[in-house]
């Protein structure tokens, strides 16, 4: 046996052998979040604009882009044809989604983080089009649906595309959907802080100066844009709450709201539920998409017209700020008509998603919580008459623990009701229920309303806060020390494997000429080896980096390289045994994974 068997490969350096594209410096992602701001401003601009048309035309008859969605819609020229006009949109829907783009099926969230958690962030560009299109659709023909969803997909697939076109490599490109996630976000409803929540709860991966910067950039640049076309107002506006409610501080009002969260969680786990119920029934319905998509929008045509008929207005049609102003004002206070439209909302959201149409869920969110909040008010009134209740409040904290619950986005839920209502005084209880509306949902409903849809798929995606825990280790933290040097040239060398480690299993590092040229994992202990054996289990899958590198950088190139092994040296490229100081494995690094995930619950 020739000493040339056992020169296996020159070893892999982690800057070599790599498909991913050279990272971009913090500089120049700051200027791309920028940019991915800008355009997801503009993008939630001319949203809101198609929404307004198709709403105009589908409702009225007329062609025009003006629409206040915290208004009622007008009495409409079609009477109980109105049933027919969601119907209507459902087949505009269906052929724009079936042909074009079938992940603009939906409320948008769930396809982002699929994207970013099973495809390495690639987004198709006519995604952001064909949402755009059937989402203003939907909610303009009456859907029961929110538009932050399309607003959040039609940000990311532009954060993705550009990072697909300069090209970037998968955490930068990620990074650029986030940004277009927080932007989206940021400019429909005024929330900068709201729009970084979100993007960090829900979209980014892991926490690190290097994403967030680019993030908070893009909510910076997508809310300037939005102030300049909807102005400096929050989204609601709700007088009640301008000045300090001191009922707040009596000490009675916690233990409601205590109540209060667990009923919030209790609804909001019904939501998710419901809403992937229905989407089950309507798949085992005989016809095709567009069949029991105009099924079930037929259904929300029924819903509103009745409701229009016997109260005036619509109620559940589109993304509800009307009746949620209505809430807040005090005009809605009936504790039977707001329960009511909570079943309707239920319904009618259930219907528009799990038949097929596009939209969000956190409008429907913020609905149920408002009109969840003023019932739960006027209960209150009654088992405490002692007890100053303001309806506005309990809906104000009703809308934070509805989107908390079901998004699992708690801080998001908390800032953006603050951002959008701009009053403090109602925060301590926001805080109590939106915590114990989660709480409550997780034990009923471990998955939110956007992870319990991959799930289905069988993607598992993680949930809550998460700090960049890898971006804190180098290699020469989670190195073996103990690794056998065997010169294949040396009969000597050899030799010595079997007092060296005598009690110990060890991983022997083959060279010849004193330069690395494989390795045999784990040889055991008092084991004779001999020049066969070496070639017999001598391992080629290994690469060599310098200590400092980032675990990330690492784990990149060790899967670039379909490497089980890294061998770490004091300089880069060098593949001297002298340098050579430690040894990582795929079993060290699961290993380091599994102590990670029990630190992060």
């Amino acid at each position: 046996m020739s000493t040339e068997d056992l020169t296996l490969r020159e070893p892999i350096e982690h800057d070599r052998r790599t498909t991913e594209p050279k990272a971009l410096s913090l500089v120049w992602m700051s200027m791309l979040g920028i940019a991915v701001g800008l355009i997801s401003g503009g993008g939630a601009v001319l949203f809101r604009k198609m929404i307004g048309l198709f709403h105009n035309l589908f409702f009225l008859g007329k062609f025009s882009v003006d629409y206040n969605a915290n208004l009622h819609t007008a009495v409409d020229p079609w009477g109980p044809l109105v049933i027919f006009v969601p119907v209507a949109g459902a087949v505009m829907v269906a052929f724009l989604v079936k042909t074009f783009a079938p992940e603009a099926k939906g409320h948008g969230v769930p396809e982002v983080m699929d994207a970013i958690y099973y495809q390495q962030g690639r987004i198709r560009p006519i995604v952001a089009a064909i949402k755009s299109l059937a989402s203003a659709i939907t909610i303009g023909s009456g859907g029961s649906v929110g538009r932050e969803g399309p607003i959040i997909q039609i940000g990311s697939a532009f954060g993705s595309t550009l990072g697909q076109i300069l090209p970037l490599p998968t955490r930068q490109r990620v990074v650029l959907i986030a940004a277009g996630a927080g932007g989206g976000i940021a400019a429909t409803f005024n929330t900068p802080i709201g729009g970084i929540a979100f993007a960090i709860e829900l979209i980014l991966p892991a926490i690190n100066a290097s994403a967030l910067l680019p993030v908070l950039l893009a909510t910076m640049a997508a809310t300037y844009v939005g102030r300049i076309f909807f102005g400096l107002d929050p989204a609601f506006n709700i007088p009640a709450l301008r000045f300090t409610t001191d009922h707040l501080s009596h000490l009675m009002i916690f233990p409601a709201m205590a109540v209060f969260g667990a009923v919030l969680g209790m609804t909001a786990a019904l939501f998710i539920r419901s809403i992937y119920w229905v989407e089950d029934r309507f798949d085992r319905l005989p016809g095709n998409y567009y069949s029991r998509h105009m099924l079930g929008m037929l259904g929300v045509g029924v819903v509103i017209y009745l409701l229009k008929l016997h109260t005036g207005s619509y109620y559940v049609e589109g993304i509800g700020y009307a009746a949620i102003e209505d809430v807040l004002r005090d005009v809605l206070v009936r504790p039977w008509f707001l329960w009511l439209l909570v079943a309707l909302k239920l319904l009618t959201t259930g219907l528009t998603l799990g038949s097929g149409g596009s939209g969000g869920v956190f409008s429907p969110s913020l609905f149920i919580g408002a009109a969840i909040g003023g019932a739960f008010a006027e209960l209150v009134k009654t088992a405490l008459p002692g007890l100053a209740v303001d309806p506005a409040s309990f809906a104000v904290v009703g809308m934070a623990g509805m989107v908390a619950g079901a998004t699992g986005a708690v801080v998001t839920a908390v800032t953006m009701l603050f951002e959008m209502t701009r009053d403090y005084s109602v925060i301590l209880p926001v805080m109590l229920a939106v915590g114990i509306a989660y709480a409550v949902r997780k034990r009923l409903c471990n998955a939110n309303i956007y992870t319990l849809k991959l799930l289905r798929r069988g993607h598992v995606v993680p949930e809550g806060l998460r700090s960049a825990l890898d971006e804190a280790h180098e290699a020469r933290h989670l190195m073996a020390r103990r690794f056998c040097v065997v010169q294949v040239d040396d009969p000597a060398s050899m030799e010595s494997i079997n007092t060296e480690y005598p009690d110990r299993h060890a991983v022997l590092v083959l060279a010849l000429q004193g330069s690395v040229t494989g390795l045999v994992p784990f040889w055991p202990a008092g084991q004779p080896v001999s020049k066969t054996d070496l070639t017999i289990h001598a391992r080629s899958d290994f690469i060599v980096v310098p200590e400092y590198t980032r675990l990330p950088d690492l784990l990149r190139a060790m899967e670039s390289a379909e490497a089980s092994f890294a061998l770490i040296s004091r300089s880069a490229g060098s593949r001297k045994i002298e340098d050579l100081i430690g040894v990582i494995s795929d079993e060290q690094i699961a290993k380091t994974a599994r102590s990670w995930c029990s630190l992060m619950g």
